[in-house]
């Protein structure tokens, strides 16, 4: 059955993410691509300096829900960037929400972003790094010159707590292939001879709250694709937090 706007609401309403939880449940969940864009985008924050009038790009956005929180509750402007979702379908969101002066959807792959050099006063990415910035010169040739000297990337991504041993754990399926570990994710960046490392740390709780996000979605009866959460979330359980999370890196150009 599904489950009343209310009790979605309350359901959706968590202590640990305040300003997450004044978000519409039914929005959130309506939108969604995977775990919480917003719970990830508070993660970042709490650790990333983000300013009133400061471009960020919203690398990989998705359905533009990180890129409208960020610009709401922290008055950056907002250049939500994604393969996969029509700018269009983006800026509808955007209009809705009263944003069109702070949000800009664009349409654009990530090694091909139409951006002038050191244009961003911050990068952002968040659940979707890992699909393209695992290649080691990926920082050096297509991110970090869009970034001003002194400009800050951040991100939030799957990762494990601990380096994955090969072959991979029996409770997790071959799909997990592309799991780095933290301490592999601080090493990728370290290459990069522009970027200095401020923080790199296993998100606290993390599997937890992702755990928590699957069951508040397939509880609530408006899951996209029950079969695949189901499966997803039993491996979490089994896993319990030894190999599955998410990592949090913050860096800065030099």
């Amino acid at each position: 059955m599904t489950m009343s706007k209310r009790e979605l609401q309350e359901l959706l309403t968590v202590e640990r993410f305040g300003r997450a939880s004044a978000y519409d449940a039914e929005w959130v969940v309506a939108n969604e691509m995977g775990p919480n864009a917003l719970w990830l985008a508070e993660w970042l924050c709490e650790v990333m300096d983000l300013q009133p009038g400061m471009r960020v790009l919203d690398m990989g956005c998705g359905k533009a829900l990180s890129s409208i929180f960020l610009a709401r509750e922290f008055g950056v402007q907002v250049w939500a960037t994604d393969l996969w979702i029509p700018a269009a379908e983006n800026w509808r969101r955007v209009r809705e929400a009263g944003l069109e002066d702070r949000v800009f959807p664009i349409h654009a792959e990530a090694r091909a972003l139409p951006y002038a050099d050191e244009f961003f006063d911050a990068v952002v990415s968040l659940d979707s790094y890992h699909y393209y910035g695992t290649d080691v010169h990926y920082l050096e040739f297509h991110m970090l010159k869009l970034l001003k000297r002194g400009g800050q990337i951040g991100i939030v991504s799957p990762a494990s707590p601990q380096e994955v041993p090969h072959p991979r754990p029996d409770h997790l399926d071959e799909e997990w292939h592309w799991v780095q570990s933290v301490a592999w994710w601080r090493r990728h960046w370290e290459r990069c001879r522009g970027l200095e490392v401020r923080s790199c740390e296993a998100v606290p709780d993390g599997w937890e709250y992702w755990v928590r996000w699957l069951e508040m979605m397939l509880a609530s009866g408006r899951e996209n694709r029950p079969g695949e959460s189901a499966d997803e979330l039993a491996q979490l359980r089994a896993d319990q937090g030894r190999y599955l999370g998410f990592v949090r890196m913050i860096a800065e150009r030099k």
